[in-house]
């Protein structure tokens, strides 16, 4: 099934949706000690993005996510499975192709959240980046507006590119 692409200008609700969101997640694993990021455009102010909130929670094991299923199920969210990305768990709320939230579970401090990590940081920190990244996306919402996934695809090399320039200005 094809979904929709539509970007929308930067909306400063969305680190609020986020925010209770998070809060959402923290009281239904409450007996889970938890580490949430806020990831994707819609954490980065000034960026326009699909109106979807992404978010980070790092794990030790990304087993332990069997254990929180249930809970994470009874607040509206369906784990999507994903067999080309063994690095990564995923669930979404909202219907298919309408999502609300998408939470990315990673293995906290893994190459594949570092990676998350750094190029958000890299998109709040360059705005020649997010001017760069913002016009792109416009371009391929236009070019693939019913295909999200030849979207999402034709901004790997953007995102893999600039995660690279990013690892090498941290080194020492």
């Amino acid at each position: 099934m094809n979904q929709e692409v539509h970007i929308e200008t930067y909306d400063a609700a969305w680190a609020d949706q986020y925010a209770a969101e998070a809060m959402n997640i923290c009281s239904a694993l409450e007996n889970a000690e938890l580490l949430l990021e806020h990831i994707g455009s819609t954490a980065v102010p000034g960026l326009s993005a699909k109106p979807v909130v992404d978010m980070m929670l790092g794990v030790e094991k990304l087993c332990q996510i069997d254990e929180w299923k249930g809970q994470l199920e009874a607040i509206g969210y369906e784990e999507v499975h994903h067999p080309d990305m063994p690095e990564r768990r995923f669930f979404r709320k909202g219907p298919r192709g309408a999502g609300t939230h998408h939470l990315h579970i990673y293995v906290y401090q893994s190459e594949a959240w570092n990676n998350q990590w750094l190029f958000r940081e890299e998109l709040r920190r360059s705005l020649a980046k997010r001017k760069d990244y913002e016009r792109l996306k416009q371009t391929l919402a236009r070019l693939y507006p019913h295909d999200r996934k030849r979207y999402t695809a034709a901004k790997a090399p953007f995102i893999q590119r600039t995660i690279k320039q990013a690892q090498r200005c941290r080194l020492p």
